[in-house]
């Protein structure tokens, strides 16, 4: 076999075993699986153990069960490997509109159809353009309802990535993507013909930026007005230090990109003072403009930043301030000690029988116990990274004295 066959070789091998792995996981998650009731409380459960969030274990949890009821044809396939779990998605995604009845009969089309189909075929975009055409002819009728219902799935999705880069990414009817796209592009290319030396894909996204925060399109590069907690140590606050700054509900950014954030004349900011040596907050600055919450809320989001629940990163302005101990049933203070942010998912599934859960806010960890008797401790990041005590400058070792130099010779 020549080099370039066992390359194809491997590759195919690889991708079959992920495809039959992604196959045990569905086969074993459908024999979990209930009552969509017991979903959300399966998908807790299961989400350290996966190591992804609950919603994307309830995600698989609904594909397990779509695949074994509805769309047998694809589970087997996966466990041929033929195809992994973000193709068999791409299917499920087409079918989802559709009765159990119509779903099995175009599985069964599909099947027939990929059986002596080229490997292309098996490309998750073909895939569901094939998909999309048999769902076409096993229910022609029912074409405007599945885009009446795809319609009310519009939504817009914000999700962070590194080097202080997020995507922000809208879900909209091709149309009106389309004409959005359309817009967007043309104000582009009029720049650049005018001698903008921005890139086409630069000026689109900064023309997407400008025309959703009200400026005029591609004039300057856009900037955004920002509620930001600003999160630096002590020692920095007063020019002894420089070190990066941290964005709430982002993490580190650069201390330039937070000053331009800062020098926004629109901003609303605020600084969270730092201990150097832990990283922890321990003040929050009495300079505001266009006060938000109370200081209590404001002292809690700065102290813990996301839901306290280990596994979960909803930052913590997008969460319930929760009462440890409970208000009504245990007398519990309204105050920073017993307070912690919790999402509404969380909150809600506190007193959910057989969880238990603590909370240290003063140290920062979280212990939570499941159902089954798993316990998952979390802690609490710094805020910022603890700087290691400084040494005390070592003293030179005491040296013999040397011996007496001989005297030089006269000129």
């Amino acid at each position: 076999m020549t080099g370039s066959g066992v390359i194809a070789s491997t590759a195919t091998s690889l991708r079959g075993r992920r495809a039959r792995a992604d196959a045990d996981e569905m086969v074993f998650l459908a024999s979990l699986a209930s009552g969509e009731s017991e979903w959300r409380e399966l998908a807790e459960e299961l989400a350290p153990a996966l190591r992804v969030p609950p919603v994307e274990v309830e995600k698989r949890i609904r594909n397990a069960l779509d695949l074994t009821r509805r769309m047998p044809g694809i589970l087997a396939a996966m466990t041929h490997g033929q195809v992994e779990l973000y193709g068999a998605r791409r299917v499920l995604a087409v079918t989802a509109p559709l009765s159990d009845e119509h779903a099995r009969e175009v599985d069964e089309l599909l099947a027939a159809k990929l059986a002596s189909a080229p490997d292309t075929a098996w490309q998750p975009r073909n895939l569901a353009r094939h998909t999309a055409r048999l769902v076409e002819q096993v229910d022609p009728d029912g074409q405007a309802e599945r885009a009446r219902m795809a319609r009310h799935g519009r939504r817009i999705e914000l999700d962070h990535g590194p080097h202080a880069q997020s995507r922000l990414t809208a879900d909209l009817p091709t149309d009106m993507a389309s004409a959005c796209y359309s817009r967007i592009d043309a104000l582009a290319r009029a720049l650049r013909k005018h001698g903008e030396q921005r890139t086409l894909d630069q000026l689109r996204a900064d023309i997407t930026a400008d025309l959703l925060l009200g400026n005029d399109p591609g004039a300057r590069v856009p900037e955004a007005a920002a509620t930001v907690y600003l999160h630096l140590p002590i020692d920095t606050a007063l020019s002894i230090s420089d070190t990066g700054c941290e964005l709430d509900g982002y993490g580190p950014i650069p201390a330039v990109v937070a000053r331009e954030i800062m020098t926004n004349p629109h901003s609303t900011w605020r600084t969270v003072l730092c201990d150097p040596a832990t990283g922890q907050p321990t003040d929050l600055g009495r300079t505001r403009r266009r006060p938000t919450a109370t200081i209590r809320e404001l002292v809690v989001r700065a102290r813990d930043r996301e839901c306290v629940i280990p596994w979960c990163r909803r930052p913590a302005r997008h969460c319930d301030l929760d009462h440890q101990r409970e208000w009504a049933a245990d007398h519990g203070p309204t105050s920073t000690a017993n307070s912690a942010p919790r999402c509404r998912r969380h909150h809600r599934m506190k007193n959910t029988p057989g969880w238990t859960t603590s909370y240290d806010p003063h140290h920062g960890t979280t212990a939570i116990t499941t159902p089954n008797g798993t316990t998952h401790t979390g802690h609490r990041e710094p805020v910022l990274t603890p700087r290691p005590p400084r040494q005390p400058p070592r003293r030179p070792s005491p040296q013999p004295p040397s011996a007496p130099l001989p005297d030089e010779p006269p000129f």
